[in-house]
């Protein structure tokens, strides 16, 4: 069961949605249907072994929370 980040092509509003099967989502902001699927970042976390043999994880999400692998806040609204 993937998220899927969208944007409206009504109110411009990007939201993220979980999709069930068949499942067609809407706006939660204006319930429009008029809306296109965005190019999602992909967020892992990768360790490597840095100078020293000191420990160094990446991630590649662009979130500001901690822990969080979200690539937006839309769904929990902190930022």
């Amino acid at each position: 069961m993937p998220i899927y980040e969208y944007k409206c092509n009504k109110c411009s509003k990007d939201f993220e949605v979980l999709v069930l099967g068949s499942d067609i989502p809407s706006c939660p902001e204006c319930r429009g249907t008029d809306i296109e699927k965005l190019m999602s970042a992909c967020g892992f976390f990768s360790k490597t072994t840095g100078p020293g043999n000191s420990v160094q994880t990446k991630s590649s999400a662009g979130s500001a929370c901690s822990g969080c692998a979200a690539t937006s806040c839309a769904t929990c609204g902190t930022h």
